[in-house]
């Protein structure tokens, strides 16, 4: 029984030795509770509407006041044409827009029946129908208010208008949102096992030997899941356009180019990875913990980043799969162009950058 313990005790001073196991031991339940408990949620929050009000009477000045006095969404504006509503989706700005007709006052007073136009962007379907029956149930509270204090029947009617996927597919959200992940997975999890299981074999010293240049190394590594990646890309944008009939409303060139710098930039952080680490499996831990958890929480794929508490809002701006996962729906889905995505390109050009240059500087010194 003694030794049992001493084995026992040996095994825990290991644990406490290690950092990267009381990491994963104790980081990472705390962290999956707060993001699980307060960031993962499809509620909606804050979300960003603009209005059309046609009316401008005391009527729909009370409905917009009331629409503005929820929690449920933030009035970023009031325009006064359809058509700049359709710039505020194209941009991404907004999440819906209410439309108030001219004589709603006059056509309830009338006929007792009213119509109210709402228009949501469908890339997100699930997003959209919650935005729908929030606003829906705002205005059905004060159809409730109205018909109290009229002696008639009162029906306000709500026109809705499904931008970008009238038919309510699954597909629109789900294509961008596995580009996204499977891009992560092949460039950034194969590639970060590269140049480490090099050291593992002990073939390393016999490259670090060598009269080659860190470039090359690196090149020598990358190209052949770059090579990969491409063809992944390319099955996925096949069996979009053919067999989920999501058809490409924007530039296939543009989504070409900005695919291919998506997946350098990956390829980058698995080489650091690769570069930083000693083993295989801490590669792949580091991979899939600072990786993939990230692109599946904070990408905005499968919950609403705007939902988020503020602090990890500005941590989804670290996530490159965030920014591409925007380009992808902007180009496939609303066929918006380089003067709509140029930042969200401009910060994935800087990332790769960035982490082409730490890769390079650190490669550079293991080789002194």
């Amino acid at each position: 029984m003694r030794r049992l313990l001493i084995f026992i005790k040996k095994e825990f001073k290991h644990i406490i030795r290690d950092p990267r196991v009381l990491l994963i031991l104790f980081g990472m339940p705390v962290v999956q509770v707060l993001i699980f408990g307060f960031a993962l949620t499809n509620e909606i929050k804050n979300s960003k509407i603009i209005v059309l009000d046609y009316a401008k009477d005391d009527l729909s000045k009370k409905l917009i006041n009331k629409i503005e006095a929820s929690k449920y969404f933030e009035i970023v504006s009031f325009v006064h044409s359809k058509r700049i509503i359709l710039d505020y989706f194209r941009q991404g700005k907004i999440k819906a827009a209410v439309i108030i007709p001219e004589k709603i006052a006059s056509d309830i007073i009338h006929d007792g029946n009213a119509k109210i136009q709402i228009i949501t962007d469908a890339t997100d379907v699930n997003f959209a129908n919650s935005i729908k029956n929030f606003i829906r149930a705002i205005i059905n509270d004060y159809q409730y208010e109205l018909f109290s204090k009229e002696s008639s029947k009162i029906n306000i009617i709500t026109e809705m208008k499904m931008l970008y996927n009238p038919q309510l597919k699954g597909a629109p959200n789900f294509v961008p949102g596995v580009m996204s992940m499977v891009m992560l997975l092949v460039c950034v999890m194969m590639t970060a096992i590269a140049i480490v299981r090099e050291k593992e074999m002990g073939t390393m010293e016999v490259i670090l030997t060598s009269p080659v240049s860190p470039i090359f190394v690196i090149i020598s590594k990358v190209v052949p899941y770059f090579v990969i990646s491409t063809i992944d890309l390319a099955l996925i944008l096949l069996l979009s356009v053919y067999v989920l009939d999501l058809p490409i409303q924007g530039s296939l060139f543009l989504l070409l180019a900005e695919s291919l710098l998506f997946i350098i930039t990956c390829l980058n952080i698995g080489i650091l990875i690769s570069i930083r680490t000693s083993s295989q499996q801490v590669a792949m831990l580091m991979s899939l913990v600072g990786m993939m958890m990230p692109t599946v929480f904070l990408s905005g794929f499968m919950f609403p980043i705007e939902n988020m508490p503020y602090a990890l809002q500005l941590l989804s701006n670290l996530v490159p799969s965030k920014w591409f996962y925007i380009i992808v729906k902007d180009i496939m889905l609303k066929g918006t162009g380089l003067e709509i995505v140029w930042k969200e390109t401009l910060i994935i050009a800087s990332m790769m950058l960035f982490f082409l240059i730490i890769s390079l500087k650190t490669f550079k010194v293991r080789l002194n």
